[in-house]
């Protein structure tokens, strides 16, 4: 729409301008049941003061502005409203402006979205606003820096429940009735404390509602000692989920976080209540509204799940509980530093988890293997940026929801927590709450209190880490005689992508020595040191008895990308399975994959070593890696000629340790989930596959349960061996929103070149599909070999610019990043860079040079995954 990309500078200086003190919205949600209806009434009553008598201008994407009335006088709606701005001109002192509008329903999980449950049909909506879509409901200043209090009222059906940031004040039943006759109630909200329009949020339909409640009192150390905390709890799902939901384990956590924070940041929880709500067709993993947070229900499990899938929600909660203080009390100013919510988040996270849950230490294991990684991947592409970015308007913002400013971030942020020490850490974060509680910040306000804290100047390692881009590359060089290390050296190379400097930063790591015992690799030397410039010398290391094998930023303090000496490698390919420390166990075997990825490691050596190493695997997130990375490995680094030896490898690895696999045990799980992938491809896995099926020759223990059932059908419809009356019986025994989204990628994965047709024009110029249904049909539609997917790729070229021009930013970078012909064979014998896709992209860029920035970000990155698959094949 036009005007809805909001620039730096423009909200700059509107909030120079403007003192917001108050929202007051209305949203009439009462006709949501009848799917005819596309819009729903909204009002925003606004009252705010402004510096000048100039004009400003309101934000609101919707089908109908139908009134604007400014200080008393009705003004012109066809003369001010502008695309997605309302403008308000000849501004007093004190004003109060009123703006009743019809905004739409989403079906993209953009603003309010609404979804019908295929289960029982029970429509259900909630919204999701970051970092821009709070406009998409009602009219406001949509920018981080114009915060406020808001007084949300709610017209909905009565039999259902509505929640918002606040409690509910009063319930009573309005005239009229809504869809199909059913009564409709009108709930007003408390008013918030000041917060910014983005974690606004409301919640309504026949949700399952569980409460709890959880009661502090902080202990004499505190600066608010024998103070009593009440918290009022909820968690809400589906009604169809209900049997599913534990919501007692998710109470648990949500328990020992809120104990764990409040002593931690010794700044009383300040949101009132803390509700927790499990959503359909989320775009996000959750949103960090204070007072009701949104999950995607992905993390509610109807089938069986891995011990590391409910670490991963425990982490996603305890993430989200840190942005009650980092982010939602104290606010970036504007987009540039959203690290100072998400990459804190993303670090507390996995610090809570580790320090106040049972999986203790596992989650450092966890963020190596799974965070790290796609920090590592982020982090190379073309498109890289610092932690602290430039972020010019909301396009960019959205964008920069990515590896870089979460897991990067927090990398860093652990490196600094290491440098400064927790404690220091600590006390710096309850100075910046106290100074800041409910305002807004940028990048010095955090460092200041953090430097006085530790007594460092931070402003040099700012510079290093966070507003530089890359990342360094570690190497060691070790000489030995006699068996005796004579020199040994560690040698960094780093170089800024985006200014093209060198870049050598500050790495505080440990260097691990490992010695085989004939049956593990043990730590037989750790060394702690500053690695700086381009060579250091680890003098401890002279003289002692050579290694079988060295790992650099073993215990995984800093943010490098580590490589082997010769020697090492050797010991790693060998034994990588045989180290016995799970977190220098899953830093070896990241080091083999960004070797992997690098071209320096030929894909069928790793393939070969996560067979042979990986079946006694005892750390589930590090196994489910490996297993992740070997199958990406085979259909994008093999090459031509050894794809067809390296599937047959993988796939007969798999079956074997899946057969060996302890009974019922979650290794047996992740193995048969990685036959239906390695399935997709290999005709020798469709009979075992449909011996799963119908039940034949099932491992002991193992759950047929519907997530593995439609992964497996999935893979057979691939390879064509399933029918759709098949895949029809199967959603027909078990109608979920799940299953439904399961069946769609099923059905689109046929390989059959009128089907690949018809989905093409449903997922390119078709609208009917929701977020999440778009999705499942792309990725049925590209488990395709690439001779099927060519009549494509020129298509895909043609449409990608109108795509991202008409339809919204989260459904376009659904349809151009999972489209992309990414998956390409390299001709033997013919250069990476000569590969026809990728000449046709770089004919794209070059021809399409104003496109939107958010547009050629993901066509560079894109690209630059296939150049990569390119020269890993050419080995």
């Amino acid at each position: 729409m036009l005007n809805s990309n909001l620039a730096r500078n423009e909200a700059a200086a509107r909030k120079s301008q403007l003192n917001v003190h108050h929202y007051d919205v209305h949203l009439d949600l009462s006709r949501v049941q009848d799917l005819s209806v596309h819009g729903f009434p909204t009002r925003s009553n606004i009252s705010f003061a402004a510096s000048s008598p100039g004009s400003t201008f309101l934000d609101f994407m919707g089908p109908e502005v139908v009134s604007v009335i400014l200080n008393g006088e009705e003004l012109d709606v066809d003369h001010v409203v502008d695309g997605a701005r309302i403008h308000l001109p000849q501004l007093a002192p004190e004003n109060q402006v009123t703006v009743n509008a019809i905004a739409a329903y989403s079906s993209s999980g953009e603003g309010l979205h609404r979804f019908v449950d295929p289960a029982d049909g029970q429509t259900y909506t909630y919204t999701q606003f970051e970092p821009s879509d709070a406009r998409r409901v009602f009219a406001n200043f949509e920018q981080p820096d114009l915060k406020a209090p808001f007084t949300f009222h709610v017209i909905a059906p009565s039999a259902w429940e509505v929640a918002s940031n606040q409690s509910v004040v009063n319930q009573q039943q309005v005239a009229g009735n809504g869809s199909g006759g059913a009564p409709s109630s009108l709930w007003d909200f408390a008013p918030t404390v000041p917060i910014s329009t983005y974690i606004t949020t409301v919640l309504a339909g026949p949700y399952f509602k569980v409460e709890d409640h959880f009661s502090m009192v902080f202990g004499p150390e505190s600066s608010h000692a024998g103070q009593q905390l009440e918290i009022p709890l909820a968690a809400y799902c589906r009604a169809s989920l209900a049997p599913h939901f534990d919501a007692a384990e998710i109470f648990n956590i949500t328990k020992s976080g809120l104990q764990y924070f409040n002593d931690l940041f010794d700044f009383p929880y300040p949101f009132g209540k803390y509700d927790q709500a499990f959503v359909p067709e989320y775009n996000l993993g959750a949103m960090e509204n204070p007072g009701l947070v949104t999950f995607t229900e992905t993390y509610l499990h109807a089938s069986r799940a891995t011990d590391t899938a409910y670490q991963q929600r425990a982490n996603t909660i305890m993430h989200e509980m840190a942005h009650m203080w980092f982010g939602d009390l104290v606010t970036m100013a504007w987009w540039d530093d959203l690290w100072l919510k998400e990459s804190v988040a993303d670090f507390m996270g996995h610090l809570a988890v580790a320090e106040a849950t049972a999986w203790g230490q596992k989650s450092w294991t966890l963020f190596a293997s799974r965070r790290k990684a796609w920090a590592y991947v982020q982090d190379q592409f073309p498109t890289t940026h610092p932690i602290a970015a430039d972020i010019p308007n909301v396009e960019a913002a959205k964008a920069n929801f990515d590896g870089i400013t979460y897991a990067k971030g927090a990398s860093v942020l652990k490196q600094l927590v290491a440098y400064v020490g927790q404690d220091a850490f600590v006390a710096g974060s309850r100075e910046y709450f106290a100074s800041h509680a409910y305002a807004n910040t940028s990048l010095t306000d955090l460092l200041k209190p953090l430097s006085d804290a530790s007594g460092r100047d931070l402003s040099s390692w700012a510079s290093d880490w966070l507003q530089t881009s890359g990342m360094s590359t570690l190497t060691p060089h070790i000489v030995v005689e006699d068996g005796k290390v004579t020199s040994f050296t560690i040698a960094q190379e780093s170089v800024d992508p985006v200014t093209g400097k060198s870049a050598l930063r500050p790495h505080r790591l440990a260097v691990g020595f490992f010695d085989n015992d004939g049956e593990t690799l043990e730590r037989s030397q750790a060394f702690i040191l500053d690695v700086r410039g381009e060579l250091t010398e680890v003098g401890a290391a002279v003289g002692l008895p050579a290694p079988d094998m060295v790992l650099l930023n073993d215990q995984d303090l800093s943010y490098a990308k580590v490589r082997f000496d010769a020697g090492s490698l050797t010991t790693a390919l060998a034994c990588a399975g045989a180290v016995s420390d799970p977190l220098a166990r899953s830093l070896v075997w990241s080091a083999l994959w960004n070797a992997t990825r690098d071209a320096l490691l030929p894909a069928t050596s790793y393939i070969r070593a996560v067979v042979e190493q990986s079946g006694h695997e005892s750390d589930i997130s590090v196994l489910q890696t490996l297993v992740d990375n070997a199958c990406y490995a085979l259909n994008h680094y093999t090459s031509q000629e050894l794809r067809a030896a390296a599937l047959g490898l993988l796939t007969g690895g798999v079956s074997n340790n899946l057969d060996a696999a302890s009974s019922g045990s979650d290794g047996q799980l992740v193995w048969a989930r990685a036959l239906a992938v390695v399935g997709r491809s290999s005709d020798a896995a469709v009979d075992r596959i449909r011996g799963l099926l119908n039940g034949v020759d099932v491992p002991a223990g193992l759950t047929m349960d519907g997530d593995l059932r439609w992964q497996l059908w999935q893979s057979l419809a691939a390879r064509g061996a399933a029918t759709m009356t098949e895949l029809n019986a199967e959603l027909a025994a078990d109608t979920t929103a799940e299953f439904r989204a399961a069946h769609c990628t099923a059905a689109a994965a046929f390989p059959n070149a009128d089907h690949k047709q018809l989905l093409w024009h449903q997922v390119v110029e078709g609208t009917e599909l929701s977020n999440e249904l778009l999705s499942a049909t792309i990725a049925g539609f590209t488990m395709a070999p690439a001779t099927l997917l060519q009549p494509f790729e020129e298509p895909y070229f043609v449409a990608i610019h109108q795509v991202w021009t008409e339809r919204s930013l989260e459904i376009a970078g659904r349809i151009v990043r999972g489209l992309y012909p990414a998956r390409q064979e390299l001709a033997p014998g013919t250069a990476p860079g000569s590969h026809p896709v990728l000449q046709r992209t770089d004919s794209w860029l070059e021809q399409h040079s104003d496109a939107p920035t958010g547009l050629r970000r993901i066509v560079l990155e894109q690209r630059d995954q296939l150049l990569r698959s390119l020269r890993a094949q050419a080995m």
